[in-house]
């Protein structure tokens, strides 16, 4: 309602409506908000937590595409598994484990020893196939492959008792190196390689919370695993007991053990040795089962050492007593 004067000086209501209040003079600058956006495209809309889960799955699926297109040279067969690494590949080849396939990325000519082992290869029917080394990338999964590897038969693992035949076999007091929880497949190919250099009978892995002697284990053994058996058991506890049944004592590597290897007295007998892995160490029951738990003298600037480390020199250790021993003994006139 607006009020205002007549002609005498009289105030005067009146019902027109004055001018709109809010605008501030400016209705014309204002914009509008537009149309209300799509369900699939509000953040906080279901529809559009569904549409970002359709894309992800879309990226997925055409990743794997293409993954899957880039593995198409190589595809190892059911049943098979890899060996890469020119000593992995010459050692496997010398010891005529049987080859279904050759994959060569690159001119090896040069190396004229794999070359004549090539040959041999080719000899006994296996075709060697020429690939570009990104492919022997992915189907090595990143293992230093060096432009060559075989595809052979799953590896063949052995029981316990083919453990005591070797050791018998070598004339030799039996050294069994038992692993407890070892996961990662370069500690496992570096065990079963120390095992090899320090004249142990064999390896023994569990089924379950263990690595396998998978491509990357193969190479880090440096072919070793060609050489020495390996055996898989379904119980660690029974296969110590068994040790033990043979005559063996059972030295458990721990941080806590009472002494080294060497001072234990125990090491120039038949002997198994356990490692654990690398902070977790032997499990509660294996170590129940240990006749004596030794340690590795380290300095205390170092918590402790990879299950590698840590059993290439226990097995130093016991091979050092034994050629001791052995030099000690008086020569017959």
């Amino acid at each position: 309602m607006a009020v205002r004067g007549d002609h005498h000086g009289r105030m005067k209501r009146s019902d027109k409506k004055g001018a709109p209040k809010g605008s501030g003079g400016n209705k014309r600058g204002l914009r509008a908000k537009g149309p209300t956006p799509k369900a699939e495209n509000r953040p906080y809309h279901a529809a559009y937590r569904a549409r970002i889960q359709k894309e992800r799955r879309e990226e997925t699926q055409a990743a794997q595409r293409k993954a899957r297109a880039k593995r198409s040279l190589i595809q190892v067969r059911g049943g098979h598994q890899l060996i890469a690494g020119r000593n992995p590949v010459l050692e496997a080849l010398e010891s005529d484990i049987p080859v279904t396939r050759v994959f060569v990325a690159g001119n090896l000519a040069a190396n004229k020893k794999l070359s004549l082992l090539l040959a041999k290869a080719s000899a006994q029917g296996a075709p060697i196939v020429e690939v570009p080394r990104s492919d022997l990338d992915l189907a090595t999964e990143g293992a230093v492959h060096q432009g060559v590897a075989l595809e052979v038969p799953e590896f063949e693992y052995t029981d316990l008792a083919a453990l005591f035949d070797n050791a018998e076999k070598n004339h030799a007091k039996p050294l069994i190196v038992l692993l407890d929880g070892v996961t990662d497949p370069h500690n496992l190919g570096a065990i079963v390689r120390s095992a090899a250099a320090f004249g142990a009978s064999g390896v023994v892995i569990p089924g379950r919370r263990s690595a396998s002697m998978n491509v990357t284990a193969w190479k880090a053994s440096a072919g070793a695993a060609a050489r020495l058996p390996i055996a898989r058991v379904s119980n660690l506890v029974n296969a110590i007991r068994q040790c033990k049944e043979q005559g063996c004592f059972v030295l458990g590597l721990d941080g806590g053990g009472t002494s080294s290897v060497s001072e234990s007295g125990l090491a120039d007998g038949p002997l198994a040795l356990v490692t654990g892995a690398e902070g977790d160490g032997i499990s509660r029951l294996v170590k129940e089962n240990c006749d004596l738990l030794t340690r590795i003298e380290i300095s205390s600037a170092v918590e402790s050492l990879n299950a590698a480390v840590a059993t290439g020199i226990a097995l130093f250790e016991v091979a050092a007593v034994r050629r001791e021993k052995t030099h000690a003994l008086p020569q017959e006139l």
